[in-house]
């Protein structure tokens, strides 16, 4: 499995995407995005044009408009969003589980390629598959706050507004 530019560059918007709503901006420009990633705006839109049709982001348009996750980031598994931008997980495909096709191999029921390429399958898919969203973007923040390194998309400066959600907090037991 070769993880293309297109996934990558996906799944880091994801993971934006998530810190930044757990830092209270659900919605987030594909400026912002670009720039803190350092893609080309028009790649990104197609990606996350992709990501959209997925069920994984939703926009808004206007002043305030951007992108946001459709859903928690809890419920995003990050194989099935791979799949979605680049297909099977497959090393070869006589090992696919959605794509299969015969490969040249005469014997393939003995193939010992093949019996390696499925265990590697498996393993690629086990880890894929049970890693959300939610735990990358746990583990990210946890790593930027250790190392004190500026966490993106967090406010800077508290408004009023700000300072009354917090006192509310602090006030709920």
């Amino acid at each position: 499995m070769n993880l293309s530019k297109r996934s990558e560059y996906a799944l880091r918007a994801l993971i934006d995407l998530g810190l930044a709503a757990e830092l209270g901006r659900p919605m987030l420009q594909v400026t912002e995005l670009a720039a803190k990633e350092k893609l080309p705006v028009k790649f990104l839109e197609q990606i996350l044009t992709q990501l959209r049709t997925g069920g994984y982001v939703e926009t808004k348009r206007g002043k305030l408009g951007g992108y946001s996750l459709a859903k928690d980031a809890s419920r995003i598994k990050l194989g099935a969003v791979i799949r979605l931008l680049d297909g099977p997980l497959a090393p070869i495909a006589c090992v696919s589980q959605s794509d299969y096709r015969r490969c040249t191999c005469p014997d393939e029921a003995h193939c010992g390629l093949r019996m390696l390429m499925l265990d590697v399958r498996n393993a690629i898919a086990r880890v894929l598959d049970r890693t959300t969203l939610a735990q990358i973007v746990e583990i990210t923040m946890r790593k930027m706050r250790r190392d004190k390194v500026p966490v993106p998309f967090a406010r800077q400066a508290f408004g009023l507004s700000d300072l009354l959600v917090l006192a509310q907090r602090k006030s709920v037991p």
